[in-house]
């Protein structure tokens, strides 16, 4: 996906005389701006300093001793592992599958379709969301360079359009991943054995979360409304438009496949990767046939199996997943921690105070709004998904069932609160910047209006499914 030169972007400087919507909505956001570049430390550095606060947040309100508190994080801290190794997957398979060869000409071949400038924003919006609710993986780099794509072909047909709003426009499908196909927290509580199915008694089936009638609604209303917000935002007339500049797309991971001796031609085969391919399929239509549920695994392995179907042959797979494994790396680093700090929570007895503070200030009817309100906010702090489940949901689901609330609800309210503050988090829009040539602070304006529209949309649907 990315070389070693940073591709060419946009000018990075708006004219002063600028009176577009772009450039005004840029200046409304120039405080956010500088908090988040220049303040805001690394989620790394992040989930370091949570866990120091964590520990003292235990000392200070509860009975533990630092003896108690350091043997809880140490135990905590192989307590994820099975999860964190999902979730890692899911990146990597889903960055490997946006490189193929067959996705990039599907991706090139999509381009062609906007034929106005409007009509390209929204569109990349629309192909960026549903590969968010394919798999998160693929939906961010998908976004990126389509974003890319698409700014390059309408520049060679003459066509003005500003790279910033399509590149936000990439990143805003983003808004809906924790709603879909690879939502880790509806599937860790639909998987067996998870930490959901201990705490709650039994696994929680995606038609009650991910496939709930409400919740599809919500994915409609999102994307119909966040639609037409990029649509009033666009630049027109005397707007200006900051483009493009070079055409620099890439041209995909390059693959070695020099074939030399009789292991190269082994290698340069398509037959390995074809059967196996072959055997994870037939092995999902067993499951399924079978009545077996989907869970983090199976979309692991069914994305898995579309890979090892369209690659060529194991030259290029390899050089697909090293090319997508530097974007693993600190998930891999940081799930460890997020593991100690639950064991600290759970060791302590700290997660049945934050559980006994939620049901202090929460109705049936209020719990929802709240828990999705405290889910946004966490999400500043924790910023993966799966690692902010799996601290913040046993609180909120001990405090549902004290109230009565359908776990569905608290699970859910995790999900929609971590993808909705994803729009002015810069951790996950890292590896769409990277592709396209961008800073956080050239597309935070419009992604922050992505963020209130989406934001009005999940409110209201935690209150209307908790009536």
């Amino acid at each position: 996906m990315r070389t070693n030169s940073v591709p060419p972007g946009p000018r990075p400087e708006a004219d002063p005389d600028d009176r577009g919507r772009g450039a005004v909505l840029a200046s409304v956001m120039r405080p956010i701006n500088h908090v988040v570049e220049r303040l805001i430390p690394s989620a790394l550095v992040f989930a370091i300093a949570l866990t120091f606060v964590v520990a003292a947040l235990a000392l200070a309100l509860t009975d533990a001793g630092p003896v108690a508190v350091v043997e809880s994080w140490g135990v905590g801290l192989a307590g994820l592992l099975s999860f964190m190794t999902q979730m890692a997957l899911i990146l990597l398979l889903g960055h490997i599958l946006a490189n193929t060869r067959p996705v990039r000409a599907l991706l090139t071949r999509a381009a062609r379709v906007p034929r106005t400038a409007v009509q390209a924003y929204v569109f990349v919006f629309l192909v960026a969301a549903a590969a968010s609710l394919i798999t998160w993986g693929l939906g961010l780099v998908v976004g990126g360079l389509l974003a890319r794509e698409v700014a390059a072909q309408g520049r060679e047909r003459g066509l003005r359009l500003h790279f910033p709003l399509l590149v936000a426009a990439g990143f805003a499908g983003f808004v809906v991943w924790h709603m879909g196909y690879s939502a880790s927290g509806p599937l860790a509580a639909a998987t067996p054995d998870s930490f959901v199915t201990e705490q709650i008694g039994r696994p929680l089936p995606i038609s009650e979360t991910i496939f709930a009638p409400w919740n599809l609604a919500a994915i409609g209303a999102t994307v119909v409304l966040v639609a037409a917000a990029i649509i009033l935002i666009a630049p027109r007339g005397r707007d200006r438009v900051v483009e493009l500049e070079v055409d620099a797309r890439e041209r995909g991971v390059a693959v070695e496949d020099d074939v030399v001796t009789p292991a190269d031609r082994v290698d340069a085969s398509r037959v390995p990767t074809l059967l196996l391919g072959l055997l994870l399929v037939a092995y999902l239509v067993i499951h399924f046939a079978g009545g077996g549920s989907l869970t983090l695994d199976i979309v692991n392995w069914s994305f898995l199996a579309l890979i090892l179907l369209l690659v060529r042959n194991p030259f290029e797979l390899i050089a697909l997943t090293k090319d997508a494994a530097s974007n693993v790396g600190e998930i891999l680093l940081q799930f460890p921690l997020y593991a100690g700090i639950l064991g600290i929570m759970s060791g302590t007895g700290l997660i049945q105070m934050f559980s006994d503070f939620f049901v202090s200030v929460s109705t049936p009817v209020t719990f929802g709004l709240f828990a999705f309100l405290s889910a946004g906010l966490v999400n500043f702090f924790v910023p993966s998904g799966g690692g902010q489940f799996a601290i913040q949901a046993p609180i909120l689901l001990e405090a549902a069932e004290r109230i009565g609330v359908d776990p569905a609800v608290a699970i859910m309210a995790v999900a929609y609160g971590d993808q909705w503050t994803n729009m002015i988090q810069p951790f996950w829009a890292l590896p769409l910047l990277a592709i396209a040539g961008l800073k956080m602070r050239d597309i935070l304006g419009y992604t922050t209006v992505v963020l209130i529209v989406s934001g009005a949309v999940f409110a209201t649907t935690m209150l209307l499914v908790s009536l």
